[in-house]
């Protein structure tokens, strides 16, 4: 164990060197080395003894780099939807969709709102949320599809509530 930490001392200067290039900012650098070596040691058991340990951590801050960065679009997005983009000026009807939207969001159940939240804001995938319920990745995908469909119905004003069906 004591070569493995020789080897990491070694590795984190070029680790970090390697953040900062991706992220250009020295705090999120910082972060994403953090979150990388974090996850790398979560899965130490997954490594082959044979492979080169500097290519795996490379890989792996890549791969979270790339993560990151598709949630915070996605998160931008989702905030661009509901406030209506960044205009200095945002229209008189824009601003009533995204509060619409926003109450509409408020009145799904909990569930459907952490599912919405988790695939649209989160970024995580179907088999992440399905993990995190443990049910099946077709189940998370048929509640999803309701979540939005009752988001849609509730933003136009056509439900009070989201609807149940009666199973005999």
């Amino acid at each position: 164990m004591t070569d493995f930490d020789d080897q990491l001392r070694h590795l984190l200067p070029r680790l970090r060197r390697f953040a900062l290039s991706l992220t250009r900012e020295s705090a999120s650098a910082d972060d994403l080395v953090q979150a990388s070596l974090e996850k790398a040691l979560n899965s130490m058991a997954g490594k082959r003894d044979d492979g080169d340990l500097r290519a795996w951590l490379f890989a792996i801050l890549y791969r979270q780099f790339i993560d990151q960065h598709r949630r915070s679009r996605r998160y931008a997005r989702m905030l661009e939807f509901f406030t209506g983009g960044d205009d200095a000026q945002p229209s008189v009807e824009r601003s009533v969709v995204a509060q619409s939207t926003l109450a509409a969001f408020d009145r799904l159940n909990p569930e459907q709102r952490a599912l919405l939240f988790w695939v649209s804001v989160e970024g995580l995938s179907y088999q992440e949320v399905a993990d995190i319920l443990k049910v099946p990745i077709g189940t998370v995908m048929s509640r999803l599809s309701r979540a939005r469909q009752a988001l849609r119905l509730l933003s136009d004003g056509e439900i009070a509530r989201p609807a149940l069906r009666i199973l005999k």
